[in-house]
């Protein structure tokens, strides 16, 4: 017998660290190759941890809402085979421990769990917190009152992290702050009650979901960071919807995907980013970083409502029927909540279809450390003034606003208008003849 240690596979650039939300195997199941072992959430995306090995599980080293770093070792499987390279796992001391002193250095003298810190019925702690909250002499009161972002209300590292700082900063500020919520509202013990809960029978209090959070703080992240500036123009894609309608059913027949409009317009996209290289690019301090890629993302809707943001990569070396493929392979995954961290990493552009809600335009906010986006407002039939040789005169055309959000810090006028006239002039330059 073998024992084979399974440990946090790297999750794509700049993600470092994941959170255990949810064991799915128990000590002593048998597991098979590929089988998710437990699920994991990052700052990005929910995922699961699959086993590379068949086996049964004999030991779990971590618990539910522990903060795991990168190449760690999250549990031990017991295999059959005798394969050398499966060396004998080494269970060291609770690696948490160990992450408290990376990350938090105030806490590198001797820690120790407080025996008068417990978990509850309706409230577990994990061990880091508990030892943080022995390092910082947190009481079971202070740790009780700490509202919890991590899953089913838990207190995560990040959480008493923060009351740490605030207590120390602006002591008479959180407790206050703390007291008044308490007394105005009745505390939410169990996120997963299926009603909300009723304020006097008037106003509800409905818990944001973890996603919900990371959303809203990245949108006010972003606000804050960037000078957010808009232009907006008007295209005609008659031709585009024309010709659209004539190939679709040829498109399915010859490679079993659906065409639709958003594989077009990224094409316009990828084609006015090779020729305004200045929009691909971050801003990181004082030095704007040129990305050679093009790698597009395109914000797409997930079963709760919320919305996450795939990408494309290498969008400029894609034909429109690799682009079909791309883009309806990333948006059947985010529906059903089968992206990968690395789906969503690596992005230099994002673009925003705010017409599939009826928008006929809109502001959206960048998405960092990009330095522009792009919303697709809602194709609408409209009167509009044909020019011709003979004379101008009146006809029906299809037409949409293009709404282009950018980093006014790094971008100026000229430059983002530009990028979106020559978006524009690629979608109105349409082909009607052209093969699939």
């Amino acid at each position: 017998m073998a024992k084979f240690e399974l440990k946090l596979p790297k999750m794509g650039e700049s993600v470092a660290e994941a959170t255990l939300t949810n064991w799915l195997k128990e000590v002593g199941d048998t597991i098979e190759m590929d089988e998710a072992v437990l699920e994991i959430a990052t700052d990005k995306v929910d995922s699961e941890v699959p086993s590379e090995v068949e086996g049964v599980l004999v030991e779990k080293l971590f618990e539910v809402d522990d903060i795991i770093q990168v190449g760690q070792t999250i549990a031990v499987i017991e295999t059959d085979g005798g394969d050398a390279s499966q060396a004998e796992a080494k269970v060291e001391a609770p690696a948490p421990a160990i992450i408290a002193k990376v990350e938090a250095p105030v806490l590198a003298a001797k820690v120790e769990v407080s025996a008068a810190i417990e978990s509850s019925g309706d409230r577990f702690y994990s061990p880091l917190v508990k030892n943080i909250a022995a390092a910082e002499n947190i009481s079971q009161s202070e740790l009780d009152a700490i509202t919890g972002t991590g899953k089913d209300g838990r207190v995560s590292k990040n959480d008493i992290l923060q009351f740490v700082e605030n207590r120390t900063s602006q002591p008479q500020k959180t407790v206050v702050t703390s007291s008044a919520v308490e007394k105005s509202y009745p505390k939410v013990a169990d996120k997963k009650q299926a009603t909300p809960v009723s304020v006097n029978g008037g106003d509800e209090i409905i818990e944001m979901t973890r996603m919900g959070k990371l959303i809203a703080h990245h949108m006010v992240e972003s606000i804050q960071t960037s000078a957010h500036v808009q232009s907006f123009i008007e295209a005609d894609v008659t031709n585009i919807w024309n010709w659209r309608k004539k190939v679709k059913s040829d498109f399915m027949k010859r490679e079993g995907e659906n065409l639709t409009f958003t594989p077009i317009f990224m094409e316009a996209v990828a084609k006015a980013l090779k020729d305004f290289p200045m929009m691909n690019i971050a801003l990181d301090g004082n030095n704007i970083i040129k990305r050679k890629n093009i790698n597009l993302g395109m914000a797409a809707a997930l079963g709760d409502g919320n919305l996450i943001v795939p990408v494309i990569k290498n969008a400029d070396q894609l034909n429109l029927v690799g682009m079909s493929k791309a883009v309806n392979d990333l948006a059947s995954r985010a529906r059903n909540n089968q992206l990968k961290p690395d789906d969503i990493q690596g992005g230099t552009y994002t673009v925003t279809n705010v017409g599939t809600f009826g928008s006929i335009m809109g502001t959206p906010i960048i998405n960092q450390p990009q330095v522009g986006i792009l919303a697709l407002g809602a194709i609408r039939k409209v009167p509009a003034v044909i020019e011709t040789p003979d004379g101008d005169f009146i006809g029906i055309r299809y037409k949409m606003f293009l709404s282009h959000s950018y980093d006014h810090r790094v971008v100026n006028g000229a430059l983002g208008g530009q990028f979106v006239k020559a978006v524009s002039d690629y979608l109105e330059a349409w082909d009607i003849n052209r093969e699939i």
